[in-house]
């Protein structure tokens, strides 16, 4: 079997030429160069926005790139393919309209969906058929919903009840955060939270934990916050 190297020739390089190479480099499993890099911008897309997954240190004398959806080079998660010269685009079999190759080889996402999540793998094609490849993560999240609280009792005595609040959110691969008028709750050695933080146990309660409590869900792309419930400390 030839090398994808000896089947290099003059001028530009075909369509066919492209996919050819693709094949075999498939076959010749090259290793991925450290240099070749593809970042996500931003980091963290949001479901429903734009997302673009930047090339850097592209190597010189390219002819064109493939796309792929996943881990390797598989004709079958091919997205599309992009021949320099010709400034052409041409679909793979995972392709979607939502999809546009930049002629640096960057790849635009529109209206990014939760499906996207996964990795892509870049194939840059030299103009002797060599090839870099190169693989990236992206991560699509969902806006948060707004979360509810709960409570135990609105009304409470000091040094003699505990009070349960509880973070209600049907959003998942979130974070939970405490806040008490409308600052971070700080910690004390009477408050205990739970594994995921969605419970807050006061035991017991004192006079200083009277006032507003909410709770906040987050992830990388949003943030909502509970409406305030107001806790009330009996003492004397």
């Amino acid at each position: 079997m030839e090398s994808p190297s000896a089947l290099a020739h003059r001028g530009s390089i075909p369509w066919q030429g492209l996919l050819l190479a693709a094949s075999l480099l498939t076959l010749w499993s090259l290793p991925t160069t450290a240099q070749l890099t593809i970042e996500s911008v931003p980091p963290s897309a949001a479901e429903g926005k734009d997302v673009l997954l930047r090339v850097h240190n592209l190597p010189g004398f390219l002819g064109g790139y493939v796309w792929f959806k996943g881990q390797s080079v598989d004709s079958d998660l091919q997205i599309a393919s992009y021949v320099i010269d010709a400034q052409e685009i041409h679909p793979g079999p995972a392709y979607s309209q939502r999809a546009t190759i930049y002629p640096n080889g960057s790849l635009l996402l529109k209206k990014a969906t939760l499906k996207d999540t996964g990795n892509y793998t870049l194939l840059a094609i030299k103009g002797n058929f060599q090839g870099e490849i190169v693989t990236g993560q992206l991560r699509v999240y969902q806006p948060v919903g707004k979360p509810a609280l709960r409570a135990s009792s609105a009304t409470v005595a000091e040094q003699k009840d505990a009070v349960v609040l509880t973070c209600l959110t049907n959003d998942t691969g979130i974070s939970i955060r405490w806040l008490f008028k409308n600052q971070i709750l700080p910690h004390t050695d009477r408050m205990k939270l739970s594994r995921d933080n969605s419970t807050l146990t006061i035991d017991p309660v004192r006079r200083e934990d009277a006032g507003a409590y909410q709770c906040e869900v987050f992830n990388p792309v949003s943030s909502r916050k509970s409406d305030p419930f107001r806790l009330d400390v009996y003492y004397g």
